[in-house]
């Protein structure tokens, strides 16, 4: 079984991918551990950059020598990256350069569901979209030749559910990457100047409009299927193995012809209706479909519902598109994000005049936000057809009237299931600190410290953005990676009678910190920087940075220091501190609130789960005295430590007393610090 980011990594090292970097980021990390572990068979070289943008820049170099590349990132970490991308699309690259920008439906785990799609439309960079693991490592390939064909950077846009899914695939023979190219002056080509910018646009315009939507019309992604082909296709699968569940290896078939490549005008007369998808909800689509006829096997819609599936959303592939809306009057779109497919569809049917209505986000069947689910398009596709939605037309109130509930929907079993009772919901459990975590820590002196004071606290992205909990309540911004500490800035130049503190971790520090440090000197901002340094990357799965010593190709490095870096900077006084030493904390950072200028706290003490790699000794769980505790619970409301409970033993005056789970406690002893009557030791 191979999970999809390890299906991209390999498909990557098969197209003999000579250079990877890129900067950590759930759904995405995955991708360059996988490629590391096999970099000495390969000879390809891998790195953690600093950033997105960095990771794109030094890819870039290697790209116009000639070298195949490949750049791993989240969504937003394509944000970062947007300054060298866009001016790719313009300058062009000589080796295949593919990104991979994973999407995060739900959200997750991101700040934003921003579409990857529509930043491939607005960069002018064609972009692939897939639904299952084994496509994503065959599309990376396809991506290295068409990026070599037309010179151009190429997108790879999976989404958390194909990132993280896994599928039974054949493990390829990995051979030595490419021969690595060589740089050849040229000024003409690789220095962007205005008047070539204006020549590259229009040759980008004639590949994206005229070229590549006739290409990728014929493209063995972009297809026209129904049910019935499908499982035709997969006729291995017995009929008690395909009821309720859908093959989804090797799905996409290519288009039935009736003359010149044109679909087949479905037969009104079967009940057929018309279906268009993208990416994993095209296998929630399918799946709905499979359930619904194992349902109703009476009804032949389901089994020869026409589906429209979309594997290259940019450039849209027009012609296989326009033959689709020609022969089916109505069609329903299902697409996680925004309605890419379903904009792309109106616009071909206005531009073409093709009466065709379409119906998807924009008229309220499909929810606009949030992931889809196989149960979710099956109610809509149940309760559009019940309420005549699809065959008869709709108007806003009438597609609003079909809409579906998601957590109703998916709370809902099928007939299938009827008679059994249903599971009971999952008990919701917020993400927390974990127990012995040093972030604990500082904010807890932090707090203390600032008592009654007016202040505010700027958080960033990382497990430190936990810090919002109560009973912590210690953030009160998070907007992007580095913003805490220029928005603290703003704060102050707002309100100078205002304490302002910024927490970042340190990787985050390396990432997007630095020049916000830069900038709150230089226009003489006072507020406290807080560096929750925890020696590692910890939210996105404890990756190197600049200040762990330790590269991805195993190269023990000099560590780069933060303190010098603050001090060169022109930062003082720079404190470091242990935060699980909270008297030391306390006065630090009361010294650090106190200077005129900009601040900064060192909260130093590793992560747990890297602590033991790095020679920390834990010095074991703590205990609470069932004579001393009052049962005042002053330690669980004060730090919200997840091994911290309430106990159903009572004490001598009938209080529930404190408990502390073993496996959980590291033996910090900020528990211990905090109760009032020494009852933890």
């Amino acid at each position: 079984m191979i999970m999809g980011n390890q299906a991209i990594a390999l498909g990557a090292l098969k197209a003999g991918v000579n250079l990877v970097a890129g900067y950590p980021g759930t759904p995405s990390s995955e991708i360059i551990e996988f490629i590391s572990k096999y970099k000495e068979k390969t000879g390809t070289y891998v790195e953690w950059s600093v950033n997105e943008k960095a990771a794109v820049e030094v890819a870039a170099g290697a790209s116009y020598a000639g070298s195949r590349t490949l750049v791993t990132m989240k969504q937003v970490g394509l944000n970062v990256a947007s300054d060298p991308v866009m001016c790719l699309s313009y300058v062009g690259v000589k080796g295949g350069m593919v990104i991979v920008s994973a999407d995060d439906p739900g959200p997750i785990s991101s700040q934003t569901e921003q579409d990857t799609r529509n930043f491939a439309q607005f960069s002018k960079i064609p972009c692939f979209d897939p639904s299952t693991p084994a496509e994503a490592y065959q599309m990376v390939q396809e991506a290295f030749e068409l990026s070599e064909k037309y010179n151009t950077p190429v997108i790879l846009r999976p989404t958390t559910r194909v990132d993280h899914a896994y599928e039974s695939m054949d493990f390829p023979e990995l051979e030595p990457c490419r021969t690595r190219g060589t740089f050849e002056k040229d000024s003409q080509r690789w220095v962007i100047f205005p008047r070539a910018s204006y020549l590259n646009h229009k040759r980008i315009f004639d590949r994206n409009q005229n070229i590549l939507p006739q290409e990728f019309s014929n493209s063995k992604w972009n297809t026209i299927e129904t049910l019935e082909r499908v499982f035709e296709k997969n006729s291995v699968v017995s009929d008690s193995e395909r009821r309720g569940s859908l093959p989804l290896v090797g799905t996409s078939l290519p288009p039935t012809p009736s003359s010149g490549g044109t679909p087949q005008r479905p037969d009104s007369s079967k009940g057929s209706f018309a279906l268009a998808a993208g990416g994993i909800s095209y296998c929630y689509l399918m799946e709905a479909l499979s359930i619904l006829q194992t349902e109703h096997p009476d009804n032949e819609s389901y089994k020869n519902a026409q589906v429209l599936k979309i594997g290259t959303p940019y450039p849209f592939p027009e012609p296989l598109a326009c033959d689709f809306m020609r022969a089916n009057p109505e069609i329903t779109v299902f697409e996680e994000l925004d309605p890419v497919i379903e904009q792309n569809l109106v616009f071909l049917s206005g531009k073409y005049g093709i009466p065709c209505k379409i119906h998807g986000k924009l008229n309220g069947i499909v929810p606009e936000a949030g992931e889809l689910t196989v149960e979710i398009i099956k109610e809509i596709i149940k309760k559009a057809f019940a309420n005549g939605v699809v065959s008869t037309g709709s108007t806003t109130a009438d597609a609003t009237s079909a809409t579906v509930n998601a957590d109703a929907a998916t709370a809902e079993t099928s007939s299938s299931t009827a008679g059994t009772n249903s599971a009971p919901d999952l008990p919701v459990r917020p993400p927390v600190l974990c127990a012995g975590c040093p972030h604990r820590g500082a904010f807890y002196a932090v707090k203390q410290a600032m008592k009654g004071k007016k202040t505010a606290y700027c958080g960033d992205i990382g497990c430190y953005t936990l810090g919002n909990a109560k009973p912590l309540d210690m953030t009160d911004t998070c907007l992007c990676m580095g913003a805490d500490i220029t928005m603290a800035q703003g704060f102050y130049h707002n309100e100078p009678d205002r304490y302002c503190f910024s927490f970042i971790g340190d990787s985050t520090f390396f990432a997007s910190g630095i020049t916000g440090v830069v900038n709150a000197v230089y226009n003489q901002s006072k507020q406290v920087i807080c560096i929750l340094d925890n020696s590692t990357t910890a939210m996105t799965g404890h990756q190197p940075h600049p200040g762990t010593g330790v590269t991805m190709m195993g190269e023990i490095v000099e560590k780069i220091s933060i303190p010098k870096i603050l001090e060169a900077i022109g930062v003082k006084p720079i404190i470091e501190v242990d935060p699980f030493d909270q008297q030391k904390a306390v006065e630090a950072v009361k010294t650090a609130s106190e200077s005129d200028s900009v601040s900064a706290i060192i909260f130093k003490s590793p992560c747990i789960s890297v602590a033991a790699k790095l020679g920390y000794k834990f010095p074991g769980a703590r205990s609470v005295d069932v004579q001393k505790c009052i049962g005042c619970q002053k330690c669980i409301k004060e730090l919200g430590c997840p091994a911290l409970n309430m106990s159903l033993t009572k004490n001598a005056k009938g209080k529930q007393i404190v408990e502390i789970d073993k496996s959980l406690c590291t033996g910090c002893g900020l528990c211990a610090g905090v109760c009032p009557v020494k009852a933890i030791g």
